[in-house]
């Protein structure tokens, strides 16, 4: 059976996490959230560049004017365009830090973080606006996880990884209401983690400790399984100036001794149609 997936870059990130596409400089950001690493990669010359940050990296996202917003440990960083750093809001909070994010429609960035300990109610799911305007908009989170919208954008899809849900919100002008669940995983299938809406609307989501991502239909129906030869698959998102191809995100931490591709980057060349992502609008 010819496999679907092939290994865009071999890598032994501890923790890859975060594929986005950034259209405008066609290439894909993805990172290493415990290794502190921001990594590029370009698909159609092979280029790699890998940045060291100061500390632990939830995510990063392009941002409409140039340069990324960055979901950092104590708070959200700017890059510019000129390299240049700074805190766009800084709030640090001993033994929390910062994991996976996503722009809403409107250009918000919508940043989940978590205690290290992964203690239930220890994490927030807050909107931040360019302005720097931070409202927590769900402060009862243990591991926040993926976040995406449906085409249209008026449903919200999250994950709070221990509750093994992936739920979904009635979304209107970044308010969020109704919350119901979606898919329910297994306990033998893995946890959720990352996700992407592609732009029949389907939720593709990657299971932890489960070898595999998942397509689930706007009904909550499985429809599609990708396995991969590692068993901590982070996150996905499409890619590519047509966005048809499937990146995946894997890790390497923990006790057992990780497959050798553990932690590398996956592309599945053709797997479906993603949504154009907006920019961070800082």
């Amino acid at each position: 059976m010819t496999r679907p997936y092939e290994v865009a870059v071999r890598a032994e990130a501890e923790l890859g996490e975060g594929p986005t596409w950034d259209a405008a400089a066609g290439r894909l950001l993805w990172i290493d959230i415990l290794g502190s690493r921001l990594h590029t990669y370009d698909p159609d010359t092979g280029r790699r560049t890998v940045r060291r940050t100061e500390q632990h990296i939830g995510a990063v996202k392009p941002r409409a004017g140039g340069g990324l917003v960055l979901n950092l440990r104590d708070g959200i960083g700017l890059l510019d365009p000129d390299d240049g750093f700074r805190w766009l809001h800084h709030e640090p909070v001993p033994g929390r830090r910062a994991n996976d994010a996503a722009i809403a429609p409107d250009g918000a960035l919508w940043a989940g973080t978590m205690r290290y300990d992964e203690a239930p109610g220890g994490g927030t799911l807050s909107r931040v606006t360019g302005e720097g305007t931070v409202e927590v908009v769900l402060d009862d989170v243990a591991v926040s996880n993926g976040t995406g919208w449906s085409p249209d954008g008026r449903l919200m899809y999250y994950i709070d990884s221990p509750t093994r849900r992936v739920d979904v919100f009635d979304h209107a002008d970044g308010r969020i209401s109704g919350r119901r669940t979606l898919a329910v995983i297994e306990e033998d299938a893995g946890f959720p983690d990352g996700l992407t809406v592609d732009a029949e609307g389907c939720v593709w989501v990657a299971l932890w400790q489960g070898s595999a991502v998942r397509r689930y239909t706007p009904g909550g129906e499985l429809d599609r399984v990708i396995e991969l030869p590692v068993r901590l698959v982070t996150a996905c998102a499409f890619g590519g100036p047509d966005l048809t191809d499937l990146y995946i995100t894997t890790a390497r931490t923990g006790p057992a001794e990780p497959p050798a591709l553990a932690g590398s980057l996956f592309v599945v060349p053709g797997a479906g149609k993603g949504l154009a992502q907006p920019a961070f609008a800082g």
